[in-house]
């Protein structure tokens, strides 16, 4: 099951941004998962439940952005969803796609961090930014 090495993958990146953002929790962390990564969506929020126990991302919520193959047909100038089961032909015309455009992804989109705590502080150079969505690169 490589979802569990993904999740934990996953957990050691939002705990190297919670370090520079001087955050001590994360609520909330972003994926987006195309159809053709395979990964399987719940596989991997099960193992992100594990990866996560005594971690800053203890108790934060895994939201899956689920992102549909398509594909692009240069004939016809039009990109398509290659739908399931898989097809790579063009739904107008026939030909094979040229390109897949999108489905491949297997990116962290973002992460949200807790407020910190009364008293405490946090390392970046504004404390609103240390509660707010942290876009991943």
């Amino acid at each position: 099951m490589h979802e569990l090495s993904i999740a934990v993958a996953v957990v050691e990146a939002v705990e190297e941004a919670a370090r520079e953002h001087g955050a001590d929790r994360a609520e909330e962390v972003r994926l987006r998962i195309g159809t053709l990564a395979g990964v399987e969506p719940d596989a991997l929020r099960f193992s992100f439940t594990v990866a996560q126990q005594g971690t800053v991302l203890e108790g934060a919520l895994l939201v899956v952005e689920e992102i549909q193959a398509r594909a692009h047909c240069a004939p016809c100038r039009r990109s398509f969803e290659v739908g399931s089961p898989l097809s790579l032909y063009c739904p107008r015309c026939q030909a094979p796609a040229t390109e897949v455009t999108a489905g491949r992804e297997l990116e962290l989109a973002g992460v949200r961090f807790a407020e910190p705590a009364p008293g405490g502080t946090a390392t970046c150079p504004n404390h609103e930014e240390a509660a707010a969505d942290v876009p991943c690169h």
